[in-house]
């Protein structure tokens, strides 16, 4: 973990060519994101030198690296914004993230967020600050149209613990989700390449030389033209379930930009269900290391009642066509 001052960092003898602002937030616990941010700003030389963040080192390199005070936090607390904590202790949050709020302020969000409603429990200094001044405590995502789980620290040591687990595939995070068609497998896995669509620049979709991605699932009730899935996001990449389950012929409910005419509008159902109106994908249960002792956290998070309402008028609709 690396905090404001001024590091020296050099590459292993006998570790391979990489790019700079891989190695530099892998050693140093800080987010990638913010690393560029700090490269841009040419606060990281080699020989005097500012690189550039695809730079590639190679053994030996030697490297000067300066991470300046943090910036004062210009952000609003949104204390009417509500926060449903399912997990707390010293170290982290658990928090369920509703559909529709986006995680942290970024460009088109400058406010309304989950940070700011977060910031109105102590403020800025009550979470960990290595991700950067517009991310307190973040520590992973989840898309703005997804619920579900999302872990917040409370401080640099417990952000780093929590940012290494993730790293080293030690959180094991499931989600729900009712996907379009009768998926054949009772169990299966999609390992696929995920990377920046090369038509749509927008969107993620799986190509030739995208990051190694795999996900996990389990068939959990089957429908008439639908099933319902758990997920085990074994990788982290932009969109990755929405992505895999497309790839397969079997888009999530309620995705407007993977989906298919039919997927995207979700069941139709009968009874008193709502109508699908969002992404059926729910991030249902975490699984995780304390950063201070080393036991088990496991937290989960129900589906929505939208979501549950969804379900209750397929099995309706299955009742009473029996």
């Amino acid at each position: 973990m690396t905090g404001p001052g001024t590091h020296s960092l050099q590459v292993p003898h006998d570790a391979a060519a990489q790019r700079v602002d891989r190695y530099v937030a892998d050693v140093t616990g800080l987010s990638r994101s913010h690393v560029q941010k700090l490269i841009s700003a040419g606060n990281l030389t080699a020989d005097g030198v500012p690189l550039k963040a695809n730079t590639v080192i190679g053994p030996g390199t030697a490297l000067r690296l300066v991470v300046p005070e943090p910036e004062l936090l210009d952000m609003a607390p949104a204390p009417e914004i509500p926060v449903r904590i399912v997990y707390e202790d010293a170290d982290l949050l658990i928090v369920d993230k509703p559909a529709g709020l986006v995680v942290h302020p970024s460009a088109g969000h400058a406010g309304g967020t989950l940070v700011n409603a977060l910031l109105a429990r102590g403020g800025a200094q009550a979470f960990g600050g290595i991700a950067g001044v517009q991310r307190p405590g973040i520590v992973h995502r989840l898309d703005r149209d997804t619920s579900g789980l999302l872990m917040v620290a409370r401080t640099d040591t417990a952000q780093h613990s929590l940012m290494a687990q993730l790293k080293a595939r030690r959180v094991k995070k499931t989600y729900l989700a009712l996907v379009l068609g009768e998926v054949l497998a009772e169990v299966g896995r999609i390992e696929a390449p995920i990377g920046r669509d090369p038509k749509h620049r927008t969107r993620m979709a799986v190509v030739p030389d995208g990051r190694t991605s795999t996900t996990g699932y389990r068939v959990r009730e089957r429908f008439a033209g639908w099933t319902l899935l758990e997920l085990d996001l074994v990788t982290g990449r932009t969109h990755q379930i929405r992505v895999h389950l497309e790839a397969i012929g079997h888009p999530v409910a309620g995705d407007p930009v993977y989906g298919t005419g039919t997927s995207r509008k979700g069941p139709r159902v009968t009874g008193e269900a709502v109508p699908l109106g969002r992404l059926f994908l729910h991030a249902w249960r975490l699984e995780l290391t304390s950063p201070t002792d080393g036991h088990l956290i496991r937290a989960e998070a129900p589906l929505p009642v939208e979501l549950e309402a969804v379900l209750d008028g397929l099995r309706a609709t299955a009742a009473g066509s029996r």
